[in-house]
Protein backbone atom coordinates (compact mmCIF):
# COMPACT_ATOMS: atom_id res chain seq x y z
CA UNK A 1 0.00 0.00 0.00
CA UNK A 2 1.31 3.42 -0.88
CA UNK A 3 0.81 6.42 1.40
CA UNK A 4 0.40 9.60 -0.60
CA UNK A 5 -0.53 11.86 2.31
CA UNK A 6 1.43 11.88 5.55
CA UNK A 7 -0.07 13.55 8.62
CA UNK A 8 2.68 14.45 11.08
CA UNK A 9 2.58 15.18 14.77
CA UNK A 10 5.13 17.82 15.82
CA UNK A 11 6.40 17.39 19.40
CA UNK A 12 8.17 14.07 19.82
CA UNK A 13 7.84 13.22 16.14
CA UNK A 14 9.52 15.97 14.11
CA UNK A 15 11.23 17.83 16.97
CA UNK A 16 12.50 17.16 20.49
CA UNK A 17 10.67 19.99 22.24
CA UNK A 18 11.06 18.80 25.84
CA UNK A 19 13.26 21.65 27.07
CA UNK A 20 11.03 24.48 25.90
CA UNK A 21 7.78 22.88 27.03
CA UNK A 22 8.94 21.70 30.44
CA UNK A 23 10.71 24.95 31.28
CA UNK A 24 7.62 26.93 30.31
CA UNK A 25 5.44 24.69 32.50
CA UNK A 26 7.89 25.11 35.38
CA UNK A 27 7.74 28.87 34.84
CA UNK A 28 3.94 28.86 35.05
CA UNK A 29 3.93 26.71 38.19
CA UNK A 30 6.50 29.00 39.81
CA UNK A 31 4.47 32.11 39.04
CA UNK A 32 1.39 30.44 40.55
CA UNK A 33 3.36 29.30 43.64
CA UNK A 34 2.87 25.60 42.98
CA UNK A 35 5.48 22.84 43.47
CA UNK A 36 7.84 22.55 40.50
CA UNK A 37 8.58 18.99 39.26
CA UNK A 38 11.89 18.12 37.65
CA UNK A 39 11.90 18.27 33.86
CA UNK A 40 12.33 14.49 33.58
CA UNK A 41 9.11 14.04 35.55
CA UNK A 42 7.16 16.13 33.02
CA UNK A 43 7.54 14.05 29.85
CA UNK A 44 3.89 13.01 30.14
CA UNK A 45 2.68 16.57 29.46
CA UNK A 46 4.13 16.54 25.93
CA UNK A 47 1.33 15.54 23.58
CA UNK A 48 -2.04 16.05 25.27
CA UNK A 49 -3.81 19.43 25.36
CA UNK A 50 -2.02 21.82 27.71
CA UNK A 51 -5.06 22.68 29.82
CA UNK A 52 -5.65 18.99 30.52
CA UNK A 53 -2.08 18.69 31.79
CA UNK A 54 -2.52 21.69 34.06
CA UNK A 55 -5.64 20.08 35.53
CA UNK A 56 -3.38 17.31 36.79
CA UNK A 57 -0.49 19.54 37.82
CA UNK A 58 -2.68 22.04 39.67
CA UNK A 59 -5.15 19.41 40.88
CA UNK A 60 -8.07 21.61 39.93
CA UNK A 61 -10.88 22.00 37.44
CA UNK A 62 -11.18 25.74 38.14
CA UNK A 63 -11.41 27.23 34.64
CA UNK A 64 -10.10 30.65 35.69
CA UNK A 65 -6.99 29.14 37.27
CA UNK A 66 -6.40 26.78 34.36
CA UNK A 67 -6.73 29.61 31.84
CA UNK A 68 -4.33 31.72 33.89
CA UNK A 69 -1.78 28.88 33.91
CA UNK A 70 -2.02 28.54 30.11
CA UNK A 71 -1.60 32.30 29.63
CA UNK A 72 1.50 32.40 31.87
CA UNK A 73 2.94 29.35 30.10
CA UNK A 74 2.50 31.05 26.74
CA UNK A 75 4.21 34.22 27.95
CA UNK A 76 7.48 32.33 28.17
CA UNK A 77 6.88 29.79 25.44
CA UNK A 78 6.19 32.26 22.64
CA UNK A 79 9.32 34.28 23.44
CA UNK A 80 11.81 31.58 24.47
CA UNK A 81 10.36 28.08 24.67
CA UNK A 82 9.57 27.85 20.95
CA UNK A 83 13.25 27.83 20.17
CA UNK A 84 14.41 25.52 23.00
CA UNK A 85 13.86 22.74 20.54
CA UNK A 86 15.83 20.36 18.31
CA UNK A 87 14.84 18.75 15.02
CA UNK A 88 15.42 15.01 15.25
CA UNK A 89 18.42 14.01 13.11
CA UNK A 90 17.31 12.66 9.74
CA UNK A 91 13.88 14.30 9.71
CA UNK A 92 14.63 17.06 7.15
CA UNK A 93 16.19 14.52 4.79
CA UNK A 94 13.24 12.15 5.19
CA UNK A 95 10.68 14.90 4.55
CA UNK A 96 12.61 15.98 1.47
CA UNK A 97 12.99 12.46 0.09
CA UNK A 98 9.31 11.66 0.58
CA UNK A 99 8.23 14.93 -1.03
CA UNK A 100 10.43 14.20 -4.03
CA UNK A 101 8.58 10.89 -4.39
CA UNK A 102 5.27 12.75 -4.58
CA UNK A 103 4.06 12.59 -0.98
CA UNK A 104 2.19 15.49 0.59
CA UNK A 105 3.06 16.42 4.17
CA UNK A 106 0.32 17.78 6.45
CA UNK A 107 1.02 18.87 10.03
CA UNK A 108 -1.57 17.76 12.60
CA UNK A 109 -0.55 18.97 16.06
CA UNK A 110 -2.37 19.88 19.27
CA UNK A 111 0.07 22.77 19.67
CA UNK A 112 -1.41 26.17 18.73
CA UNK A 113 -1.08 26.61 14.99
CA UNK A 114 0.59 30.01 15.33
CA UNK A 115 3.39 28.42 17.40
CA UNK A 116 3.68 25.43 15.09
CA UNK A 117 4.11 27.72 12.09
CA UNK A 118 6.89 29.66 13.84
CA UNK A 119 8.69 26.44 14.80
CA UNK A 120 8.56 25.05 11.26
CA UNK A 121 9.76 28.38 9.88
CA UNK A 122 12.60 28.69 12.41
CA UNK A 123 13.88 25.17 11.78
CA UNK A 124 13.45 25.42 7.99
CA UNK A 125 10.80 22.71 7.80
CA UNK A 126 7.90 24.84 6.57
CA UNK A 127 8.73 24.34 2.90
CA UNK A 128 7.90 20.63 3.10
CA UNK A 129 4.32 21.09 4.33
CA UNK A 130 1.22 21.65 2.21
CA UNK A 131 -1.01 22.17 5.25
CA UNK A 132 -0.18 23.25 8.81
CA UNK A 133 -3.01 22.46 11.22
CA UNK A 134 -2.98 23.00 14.96
CA UNK A 135 -5.22 24.20 17.74
CA UNK A 136 -6.31 27.81 18.05
CA UNK A 137 -5.42 30.05 20.97
CA UNK A 138 -9.12 30.39 21.79
CA UNK A 139 -9.32 26.66 22.54
CA UNK A 140 -10.74 25.51 19.21
CA UNK A 141 -9.41 22.30 17.60
CA UNK A 142 -7.61 21.03 20.71
CA UNK A 143 -8.40 17.31 20.62
CA UNK A 144 -6.32 15.22 18.21
CA UNK A 145 -9.39 13.56 16.77
CA UNK A 146 -10.82 16.96 15.79
CA UNK A 147 -7.50 18.22 14.41
CA UNK A 148 -7.13 15.17 12.17
CA UNK A 149 -10.74 15.51 11.06
CA UNK A 150 -10.06 19.10 9.97
CA UNK A 151 -6.84 18.16 8.19
CA UNK A 152 -8.59 15.41 6.25
CA UNK A 153 -10.95 17.98 4.76
CA UNK A 154 -7.93 19.39 2.91
CA UNK A 155 -6.77 16.06 1.45
CA UNK A 156 -7.22 15.66 -2.32
CA UNK A 157 -10.16 13.36 -3.06
CA UNK A 158 -8.08 10.80 -4.92
CA UNK A 159 -5.83 10.28 -1.91
CA UNK A 160 -8.47 9.56 0.72
CA UNK A 161 -7.49 5.88 1.02
CA UNK A 162 -3.73 6.54 1.04
CA UNK A 163 -3.29 8.46 4.27
CA UNK A 164 -1.27 7.74 7.41
CA UNK A 165 -0.86 9.57 10.72
CA UNK A 166 2.61 9.58 12.28
CA UNK A 167 2.96 10.39 15.98
CA UNK A 168 4.55 9.42 19.27
CA UNK A 169 1.66 9.30 21.76
CA UNK A 170 -1.54 7.34 22.29
CA UNK A 171 -3.51 10.48 21.41
CA UNK A 172 -2.19 10.28 17.85
CA UNK A 173 -3.32 6.67 17.60
CA UNK A 174 -6.75 7.40 19.07
CA UNK A 175 -7.21 10.36 16.73
CA UNK A 176 -6.22 8.38 13.66
CA UNK A 177 -8.45 5.43 14.53
CA UNK A 178 -11.40 7.76 15.20
CA UNK A 179 -10.96 9.05 11.65
CA UNK A 180 -10.40 5.56 10.21
CA UNK A 181 -6.91 6.12 8.86
CA UNK A 182 -3.70 4.15 9.38
CA UNK A 183 -1.26 5.23 12.06
CA UNK A 184 2.46 4.78 12.62
CA UNK A 185 3.71 5.22 16.20
CA UNK A 186 7.33 6.33 16.62
CA UNK A 187 9.25 5.02 19.60
CA UNK A 188 11.84 7.80 19.77
CA UNK A 189 9.40 10.42 21.13
CA UNK A 190 7.64 10.74 24.47
CA UNK A 191 5.28 7.77 24.46
CA UNK A 192 6.56 4.67 26.22
CA UNK A 193 6.67 1.32 24.47
CA UNK A 194 3.96 0.12 26.86
CA UNK A 195 1.72 3.09 26.03
CA UNK A 196 2.08 2.58 22.29
CA UNK A 197 1.65 -1.19 22.32
CA UNK A 198 -1.49 -0.86 24.43
CA UNK A 199 -3.27 1.25 21.79
CA UNK A 200 -2.33 -1.03 18.89
CA UNK A 201 -1.16 1.25 16.05
CA UNK A 202 -0.69 -0.24 12.59
CA UNK A 203 3.10 0.05 12.96
CA UNK A 204 5.60 0.93 15.69
CA UNK A 205 9.05 2.06 14.57
CA UNK A 206 11.92 2.68 17.02
CA UNK A 207 13.82 5.38 15.16
CA UNK A 208 13.75 7.97 12.39
CA UNK A 209 15.78 5.53 10.32
CA UNK A 210 13.18 2.82 10.91
CA UNK A 211 10.41 5.25 9.96
CA UNK A 212 12.21 6.05 6.74
CA UNK A 213 12.63 2.39 5.86
CA UNK A 214 8.94 1.73 6.45
CA UNK A 215 7.72 4.71 4.45
CA UNK A 216 10.13 4.31 1.56
CA UNK A 217 9.35 0.60 1.39
CA UNK A 218 5.66 1.42 1.30
CA UNK A 219 6.36 3.76 -1.62
CA UNK A 220 8.17 1.17 -3.69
Amino acid sequence: MRYDVLLWDLDGTLTDSKEGITRSVQYALSRLNYPIPEADDLDWIIGPPLKESFKTLLRTTNEALLNQAVIIYRERFQEIGLYENIVYPGIPELLSQLKEKGCKHFLATSKPRVFAEKILQHFLLEEYFDVIMGSELNGQFVEKETIIEEVLKKVPKGSQSKIVMIGDRKYDVYGAKANQIDVIAVGYGYGTVEELQAVDPDFIVPSVEGLGKLLIYELV
